[in-house]
């Protein structure tokens, strides 16, 4: 698990800090479509105990320490990355805000509203807003007894604690947030568990893909919405860890490697012969512009970057593109969920594109 998430800690970066360069469509979306706030659902959260305040702990996290008592029942999930982490521990929120604002209102059908995450969540959630601007009234109006957030959400911290125990996560230290999380919902047990099942897909990934390894060892990761803009996706750790994992080389151009210390790396189509010993080309499709949910958002993510490769004189002058070892594959699955519940869908999107 140590190896799939967190393997480099030193190339970390948040999800917007990756994504928003190459798109700045969906940093404005972000900013501009802030989605309409109603009271909460009335709702309760699965865990299956009352809070105790007799059963107290002290939660270190980024910003502090705080006390949480028993088993929250009411929890507020700033963010994908957070909502991630409680259900790979088997606990649901009653509140949730996403990266950008893909749905307007309440989350009452929660499985054709919150991309990838939805259909395991069982009940319906409150529309706090967006991860990192949240809107505290909306908040409030949940009556939370735990809010979880990111170092994102730092300037707000003191509101935040104001309405409930708050506990903030540093973004993009998959291993290190969940035991922060379990701990403040009272699932450290359960820790070890996620670890092992992760491993687990990890194990099976090498396996099945070991052939195509053996024959087509040297993968050359990039990010991009439809070409526009180009972005090195060896050095994020979240989607080029599990490609290592199992067993590939990532190819980097020259004068930069696993060392170096930044998460993307901007590239023009132009450099790309210079990577040609690439044996397989992954693109990790990036679009956000104007999702409006009548596609799903794995299509959405991919929308156009197909057609746009095969129709650059350069990409179809590569040896990956003649040999038809070009994959597609949303970028969302890594970047934007780099936890255990997106570590298990990245593995089967690579299992999927690359024996298919």
């Amino acid at each position: 698990m140590r190896q799939t998430m967190v393997q480099r800690r030193g190339r970390k970066r948040g999800l917007l800090m990756v994504l928003a360069i190459p798109l700045v469509s969906f940093a404005n979306m972000a900013c501009q479509r802030s989605p309409e706030q109603s009271a909460a659902p009335a709702v309760s959260s699965t865990s299956p105990t009352a809070s105790d305040p007799v059963d107290c702990r002290n939660v270190e996290h980024e910003v502090g320490t705080t006390e949480v008592c028993g088993q929250p029942q009411r929890i507020v999930a700033l963010g994908p990355y957070v909502l991630e982490h409680l259900l790979a521990l088997g606990v649901q929120p009653i509140g949730f805000s996403d990266y950008a604002a893909f749905h307007q209102g309440d989350y009452d059908d929660p499985s054709q509203q919150i991309p990838l995450l939805g259909s395991r969540i069982t009940q319906p959630l409150a529309n706090v807003g967006l991860a990192e601007t949240p809107s505290l009234e909306a908040i409030l109006k949940a009556h939370p007894d735990l809010i979880l957030g990111t170092t994102a959400n730092a300037a707000i911290y003191d509101a935040l604690s104001d309405i409930a125990p708050t506990v903030l996560l540093e973004r993009f230290d998959p291993e290190a947030s969940l035991q922060t999380v379990a701990q403040a919902v009272d699932r450290s047990e359960q820790v070890g568990q996620v670890f092992a099942t992760v491993e687990q897909h990890l194990t099976s990934a090498r396996d099945q893909l070991a052939p195509v390894v053996a024959n087509h060892p040297n993968v050359l990761l990039l990010i991009t919405p439809q070409l526009q803009e180009i972005y090195l996706g060896s050095n994020y750790e979240a989607c080029g860890s599990p490609i290592e994992a199992i067993g590939f080389q990532l190819v980097y151009p020259p004068n930069v490697d696993a060392t170096t210390p930044k998460s993307w790396v901007p590239m023009s189509i132009e450099t790309l012969p210079k990577l040609n010993e690439a044996d397989v080309i992954i693109l990790l499709g990036a679009s956000f512009s104007e999702f409006d949910g009548t596609s799903s958002f794995e299509e959405h993510q991919l929308s156009g970057l197909k057609q746009a490769w095969e129709e650059n004189a350069i990409a179809q002058s590569l040896d990956a593109s003649k040999a038809g070892q070009v994959y597609f594959i949303p970028a969302y699955l890594c970047a934007g969920l780099p936890g255990a519940i997106g570590t298990e869908l990245y593995l089967n999107a690579l299992e999927n594109q690359l024996l298919d």
